[in-house]
Protein backbone atom coordinates (compact mmCIF):
# COMPACT_ATOMS: atom_id res chain seq x y z
CA UNK A 1 0.00 0.00 0.00
CA UNK A 2 1.10 3.55 -0.60
CA UNK A 3 2.15 5.11 2.67
CA UNK A 4 -0.76 6.63 4.54
CA UNK A 5 -3.25 5.83 1.80
CA UNK A 6 -6.78 5.43 3.08
CA UNK A 7 -8.47 2.30 1.78
CA UNK A 8 -12.21 2.20 1.47
CA UNK A 9 -15.08 -0.18 0.80
CA UNK A 10 -18.19 0.40 -1.31
CA UNK A 11 -20.86 -0.59 1.24
CA UNK A 12 -21.56 1.49 4.35
CA UNK A 13 -24.20 1.39 7.09
CA UNK A 14 -27.51 2.70 5.69
CA UNK A 15 -28.79 5.84 7.42
CA UNK A 16 -32.31 5.75 8.99
CA UNK A 17 -32.05 1.98 9.16
CA UNK A 18 -35.21 0.11 10.12
CA UNK A 19 -34.64 -3.68 10.32
CA UNK A 20 -38.34 -4.45 10.94
CA UNK A 21 -39.43 -2.59 7.83
CA UNK A 22 -36.67 -4.23 5.79
CA UNK A 23 -37.67 -7.68 7.09
CA UNK A 24 -41.30 -7.00 6.09
CA UNK A 25 -40.25 -5.92 2.59
CA UNK A 26 -38.08 -9.02 2.22
CA UNK A 27 -40.92 -11.21 3.46
CA UNK A 28 -43.15 -9.71 0.78
CA UNK A 29 -40.45 -10.09 -1.89
CA UNK A 30 -39.90 -13.77 -1.05
CA UNK A 31 -43.59 -14.74 -0.90
CA UNK A 32 -45.67 -15.82 -3.80
CA UNK A 33 -44.87 -17.42 -7.09
CA UNK A 34 -42.61 -14.76 -8.54
CA UNK A 35 -39.94 -13.50 -6.17
CA UNK A 36 -39.18 -9.74 -6.35
CA UNK A 37 -35.45 -9.94 -7.05
CA UNK A 38 -35.04 -6.19 -7.49
CA UNK A 39 -36.34 -5.63 -3.98
CA UNK A 40 -33.82 -8.17 -2.61
CA UNK A 41 -30.97 -6.37 -4.39
CA UNK A 42 -32.15 -2.92 -3.28
CA UNK A 43 -32.27 -3.95 0.36
CA UNK A 44 -29.41 -6.42 0.84
CA UNK A 45 -26.72 -4.62 -1.19
CA UNK A 46 -27.57 -1.26 0.37
CA UNK A 47 -27.12 -2.36 4.01
CA UNK A 48 -23.85 -3.20 5.74
CA UNK A 49 -23.23 -6.70 7.08
CA UNK A 50 -24.13 -5.84 10.70
CA UNK A 51 -27.44 -4.39 9.48
CA UNK A 52 -28.19 -7.49 7.37
CA UNK A 53 -27.74 -9.65 10.49
CA UNK A 54 -30.25 -7.46 12.34
CA UNK A 55 -32.68 -7.82 9.41
CA UNK A 56 -32.27 -11.63 9.62
CA UNK A 57 -33.13 -11.51 13.33
CA UNK A 58 -36.21 -9.37 12.69
CA UNK A 59 -37.21 -11.71 9.85
CA UNK A 60 -36.91 -14.73 12.13
CA UNK A 61 -39.07 -13.24 14.88
CA UNK A 62 -41.62 -11.99 12.33
CA UNK A 63 -42.01 -15.11 10.17
CA UNK A 64 -40.48 -17.83 12.35
CA UNK A 65 -38.21 -18.73 9.43
CA UNK A 66 -34.55 -18.43 8.59
CA UNK A 67 -33.83 -15.74 5.99
CA UNK A 68 -30.81 -17.60 4.56
CA UNK A 69 -32.95 -20.74 4.25
CA UNK A 70 -35.67 -18.82 2.40
CA UNK A 71 -33.15 -17.17 0.06
CA UNK A 72 -31.65 -20.59 -0.74
CA UNK A 73 -35.10 -22.01 -1.41
CA UNK A 74 -36.41 -19.17 -3.58
CA UNK A 75 -33.31 -18.29 -5.60
CA UNK A 76 -30.98 -20.21 -7.87
CA UNK A 77 -27.56 -20.20 -9.52
CA UNK A 78 -25.07 -17.37 -9.09
CA UNK A 79 -27.71 -14.85 -8.01
CA UNK A 80 -28.48 -17.11 -5.04
CA UNK A 81 -24.74 -17.33 -4.20
CA UNK A 82 -24.50 -13.52 -4.07
CA UNK A 83 -27.62 -12.94 -1.95
CA UNK A 84 -26.82 -15.78 0.48
CA UNK A 85 -23.13 -14.74 0.65
CA UNK A 86 -24.13 -11.23 1.74
CA UNK A 87 -25.95 -12.70 4.76
CA UNK A 88 -22.89 -14.32 6.37
CA UNK A 89 -20.72 -12.38 8.85
CA UNK A 90 -17.23 -12.01 7.26
CA UNK A 91 -15.52 -14.81 9.28
CA UNK A 92 -18.40 -17.20 8.53
CA UNK A 93 -18.22 -16.29 4.84
CA UNK A 94 -14.49 -17.08 4.74
CA UNK A 95 -15.16 -20.35 6.58
CA UNK A 96 -17.97 -21.18 4.13
CA UNK A 97 -15.72 -20.55 1.12
CA UNK A 98 -12.85 -22.63 2.55
CA UNK A 99 -15.17 -25.51 3.44
CA UNK A 100 -16.60 -25.60 -0.09
CA UNK A 101 -13.10 -25.31 -1.56
CA UNK A 102 -12.07 -28.52 0.24
CA UNK A 103 -15.14 -30.72 0.44
CA UNK A 104 -16.16 -33.07 -2.33
CA UNK A 105 -13.94 -34.21 -5.19
CA UNK A 106 -10.87 -32.07 -5.78
CA UNK A 107 -9.68 -28.99 -3.94
CA UNK A 108 -9.97 -25.37 -5.11
CA UNK A 109 -6.38 -24.41 -4.30
CA UNK A 110 -6.82 -20.90 -5.68
CA UNK A 111 -9.51 -20.18 -3.10
CA UNK A 112 -7.23 -21.39 -0.27
CA UNK A 113 -4.39 -19.24 -1.62
CA UNK A 114 -6.50 -16.10 -2.00
CA UNK A 115 -8.06 -16.26 1.47
CA UNK A 116 -5.08 -17.40 3.54
CA UNK A 117 -2.51 -15.16 1.83
CA UNK A 118 -4.61 -12.03 2.31
CA UNK A 119 -6.25 -12.18 5.74
CA UNK A 120 -4.92 -10.52 8.90
CA UNK A 121 -4.14 -12.43 12.11
CA UNK A 122 -7.46 -11.33 13.62
CA UNK A 123 -9.42 -12.37 10.53
CA UNK A 124 -7.70 -15.78 10.50
CA UNK A 125 -8.44 -16.36 14.18
CA UNK A 126 -12.15 -15.52 13.72
CA UNK A 127 -12.34 -17.62 10.56
CA UNK A 128 -10.95 -20.66 12.37
CA UNK A 129 -13.54 -20.24 15.13
CA UNK A 130 -16.38 -19.81 12.62
CA UNK A 131 -15.20 -22.89 10.70
CA UNK A 132 -15.26 -24.99 13.84
CA UNK A 133 -18.74 -23.72 14.83
CA UNK A 134 -20.27 -24.12 11.36
CA UNK A 135 -18.78 -27.43 10.31
CA UNK A 136 -17.66 -29.05 13.61
CA UNK A 137 -14.29 -29.53 11.94
CA UNK A 138 -10.83 -28.15 12.56
CA UNK A 139 -9.66 -25.89 9.72
CA UNK A 140 -5.99 -26.80 10.19
CA UNK A 141 -6.76 -30.53 10.07
CA UNK A 142 -8.83 -30.14 6.90
CA UNK A 143 -6.11 -28.13 5.16
CA UNK A 144 -3.56 -30.73 6.24
CA UNK A 145 -5.56 -33.60 4.78
CA UNK A 146 -6.48 -31.82 1.52
CA UNK A 147 -3.07 -30.46 0.50
CA UNK A 148 0.54 -31.66 0.39
CA UNK A 149 4.23 -30.76 0.28
CA UNK A 150 5.63 -27.27 0.80
CA UNK A 151 2.33 -25.81 -0.36
CA UNK A 152 0.69 -27.49 2.64
CA UNK A 153 3.48 -26.37 5.02
CA UNK A 154 3.01 -22.75 3.92
CA UNK A 155 -0.80 -22.85 4.29
CA UNK A 156 -0.41 -24.49 7.72
CA UNK A 157 1.93 -21.67 8.73
CA UNK A 158 -0.47 -18.95 7.49
CA UNK A 159 -3.51 -20.49 9.19
CA UNK A 160 -1.76 -20.14 12.58
CA UNK A 161 -2.31 -16.37 12.22
CA UNK A 162 0.93 -15.59 14.04
CA UNK A 163 2.50 -13.02 11.71
CA UNK A 164 4.42 -10.28 13.57
CA UNK A 165 2.59 -6.96 13.45
CA UNK A 166 4.10 -3.52 12.97
CA UNK A 167 7.59 -4.66 13.87
CA UNK A 168 10.66 -3.71 11.79
CA UNK A 169 14.36 -4.47 12.14
CA UNK A 170 16.37 -2.97 9.26
CA UNK A 171 19.53 -4.92 10.18
CA UNK A 172 17.60 -8.18 10.07
CA UNK A 173 16.06 -7.26 6.68
CA UNK A 174 19.40 -7.64 4.87
CA UNK A 175 19.95 -11.02 6.54
CA UNK A 176 16.45 -12.24 5.59
CA UNK A 177 16.96 -11.03 2.02
CA UNK A 178 20.14 -13.12 1.82
CA UNK A 179 18.23 -16.18 3.03
CA UNK A 180 15.53 -15.58 0.39
CA UNK A 181 18.16 -15.14 -2.32
CA UNK A 182 19.89 -18.38 -1.31
CA UNK A 183 16.51 -20.15 -1.24
CA UNK A 184 15.93 -19.07 -4.83
CA UNK A 185 19.37 -20.41 -5.85
CA UNK A 186 19.47 -23.71 -3.96
CA UNK A 187 15.84 -24.83 -3.80
CA UNK A 188 16.43 -27.59 -1.24
CA UNK A 189 13.62 -28.60 1.12
CA UNK A 190 15.36 -26.74 3.91
CA UNK A 191 15.60 -23.56 1.83
CA UNK A 192 11.92 -23.78 0.88
CA UNK A 193 11.06 -24.01 4.57
CA UNK A 194 13.18 -20.94 5.42
CA UNK A 195 11.60 -19.04 2.52
CA UNK A 196 8.03 -19.70 3.68
CA UNK A 197 8.93 -19.04 7.35
CA UNK A 198 10.09 -15.53 6.45
CA UNK A 199 7.12 -14.80 4.17
CA UNK A 200 4.53 -16.13 6.65
CA UNK A 201 5.91 -14.81 9.94
CA UNK A 202 7.55 -11.44 9.38
CA UNK A 203 5.43 -8.28 9.57
CA UNK A 204 4.29 -6.58 6.36
CA UNK A 205 6.48 -3.57 7.25
CA UNK A 206 9.52 -5.80 7.71
CA UNK A 207 8.87 -7.63 4.44
CA UNK A 208 8.76 -4.30 2.59
CA UNK A 209 12.35 -3.76 3.75
CA UNK A 210 13.32 -7.36 2.96
CA UNK A 211 12.02 -7.08 -0.62
CA UNK A 212 13.98 -3.83 -1.14
CA UNK A 213 17.13 -5.50 0.17
CA UNK A 214 16.46 -8.53 -2.03
CA UNK A 215 16.31 -6.26 -5.09
CA UNK A 216 19.64 -4.67 -4.03
CA UNK A 217 21.37 -8.02 -3.53
CA UNK A 218 20.01 -9.90 -6.53
CA UNK A 219 19.10 -7.13 -8.97
CA UNK A 220 15.80 -8.95 -9.30
CA UNK A 221 12.23 -8.36 -8.23
CA UNK A 222 11.01 -10.78 -5.55
CA UNK A 223 8.02 -11.96 -7.62
CA UNK A 224 10.17 -12.58 -10.71
CA UNK A 225 12.65 -14.55 -8.62
CA UNK A 226 9.92 -16.78 -7.13
CA UNK A 227 8.38 -17.34 -10.56
CA UNK A 228 11.77 -18.37 -11.96
CA UNK A 229 12.74 -20.68 -9.12
CA UNK A 230 9.54 -22.44 -8.14
CA UNK A 231 6.37 -23.76 -9.72
CA UNK A 232 2.92 -25.12 -8.92
CA UNK A 233 0.67 -23.99 -6.09
CA UNK A 234 3.67 -23.40 -3.80
CA UNK A 235 4.94 -20.73 -6.20
CA UNK A 236 1.43 -19.23 -6.61
CA UNK A 237 0.99 -18.99 -2.86
CA UNK A 238 4.37 -17.33 -2.30
CA UNK A 239 3.64 -14.79 -5.05
CA UNK A 240 0.20 -14.07 -3.53
CA UNK A 241 1.83 -13.33 -0.16
CA UNK A 242 4.36 -10.96 -1.77
CA UNK A 243 1.64 -9.15 -3.74
CA UNK A 244 -0.53 -8.76 -0.61
CA UNK A 245 2.40 -7.34 1.34
CA UNK A 246 3.08 -4.80 -1.40
CA UNK A 247 -0.46 -3.67 -2.15
CA UNK A 248 -3.44 -5.79 -1.12
CA UNK A 249 -6.07 -3.94 -3.20
CA UNK A 250 -3.84 -4.36 -6.28
CA UNK A 251 -3.61 -8.10 -5.53
CA UNK A 252 -7.42 -8.38 -5.50
CA UNK A 253 -7.68 -6.26 -8.67
CA UNK A 254 -5.30 -8.74 -10.32
CA UNK A 255 -7.32 -11.72 -9.04
CA UNK A 256 -10.54 -10.18 -10.39
CA UNK A 257 -8.97 -9.40 -13.76
CA UNK A 258 -7.74 -13.00 -14.10
CA UNK A 259 -11.11 -14.38 -12.95
CA UNK A 260 -12.96 -12.27 -15.50
CA UNK A 261 -10.61 -12.52 -18.48
CA UNK A 262 -8.48 -15.65 -18.15
CA UNK A 263 -11.08 -18.12 -16.92
CA UNK A 264 -14.12 -16.98 -18.88
CA UNK A 265 -15.65 -15.22 -15.87
CA UNK A 266 -14.88 -17.45 -12.90
CA UNK A 267 -18.06 -16.62 -10.97
CA UNK A 268 -17.03 -18.02 -7.59
CA UNK A 269 -13.91 -15.85 -7.44
CA UNK A 270 -15.67 -12.66 -8.58
CA UNK A 271 -18.52 -13.16 -6.08
CA UNK A 272 -16.16 -14.01 -3.21
CA UNK A 273 -13.89 -10.98 -3.68
CA UNK A 274 -16.73 -8.49 -4.15
CA UNK A 275 -18.56 -9.69 -1.04
CA UNK A 276 -15.49 -10.23 1.19
CA UNK A 277 -13.90 -6.86 0.36
CA UNK A 278 -17.11 -4.76 0.07
CA UNK A 279 -16.68 -3.10 3.47
CA UNK A 280 -12.87 -3.16 3.56
CA UNK A 281 -11.20 -1.96 0.36
CA UNK A 282 -13.40 -2.60 -2.69
CA UNK A 283 -13.41 1.08 -3.68
CA UNK A 284 -9.59 1.01 -3.66
CA UNK A 285 -9.61 -2.29 -5.58
CA UNK A 286 -11.79 -0.61 -8.24
CA UNK A 287 -9.31 2.24 -8.44
CA UNK A 288 -6.36 -0.16 -8.93
CA UNK A 289 -8.31 -2.14 -11.51
CA UNK A 290 -8.92 0.97 -13.62
CA UNK A 291 -5.29 2.14 -13.27
CA UNK A 292 -3.82 -1.24 -14.23
CA UNK A 293 -6.20 -2.55 -16.85
CA UNK A 294 -7.63 0.56 -18.50
CA UNK A 295 -11.25 -0.58 -18.24
CA UNK A 296 -13.26 -0.23 -15.03
CA UNK A 297 -14.33 -3.23 -12.98
CA UNK A 298 -17.92 -2.00 -13.41
CA UNK A 299 -17.52 -2.10 -17.20
CA UNK A 300 -16.06 -5.62 -17.21
CA UNK A 301 -18.73 -7.07 -14.92
CA UNK A 302 -21.40 -5.40 -17.04
CA UNK A 303 -19.96 -7.06 -20.15
CA UNK A 304 -19.61 -10.56 -18.73
CA UNK A 305 -22.51 -11.12 -16.32
CA UNK A 306 -26.24 -10.87 -17.02
CA UNK A 307 -29.70 -10.53 -15.47
CA UNK A 308 -30.27 -10.02 -11.75
CA UNK A 309 -26.88 -11.61 -11.07
CA UNK A 310 -25.25 -8.75 -12.97
CA UNK A 311 -27.44 -6.18 -11.17
CA UNK A 312 -26.43 -7.57 -7.77
CA UNK A 313 -22.70 -7.58 -8.57
CA UNK A 314 -22.86 -4.02 -9.95
CA UNK A 315 -24.76 -2.85 -6.85
CA UNK A 316 -21.95 -4.23 -4.63
CA UNK A 317 -19.30 -2.80 -6.94
CA UNK A 318 -21.17 0.56 -6.73
CA UNK A 319 -19.72 2.16 -9.85
CA UNK A 320 -19.16 5.89 -10.13
CA UNK A 321 -20.58 7.87 -13.03
CA UNK A 322 -17.28 7.62 -14.93
CA UNK A 323 -17.39 3.82 -14.66
CA UNK A 324 -20.50 3.38 -16.78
Amino acid sequence: MFCGEYVQGTIFPAPNFNPIMDAQMLGGALQGFDCDKDMLINILTQRCNAQRLMIAEAYKSMYGRDLIGDLKEQLSNHFKDVMVGLMYPPPSYDAHELWHAMKGVGTDENCLIEILASRTNGEIFQMREAYCLQYSNNLQEDIYSETSGHFRDTLMNLVQGTREEGYTDPAMAAQDAMVLWEACQQKTGEHKTMLQMILCNKSYQQLWLVFQEFQNISGQDMVDAINECYDGYFQELLVAIVLCVRDKPAYFAYRLYCAIHDFGFHNKTVIRILIARSEIDLLTIRKRYKERYGKSLFHDIKNFASGHYKKALLAICAGDAEDY
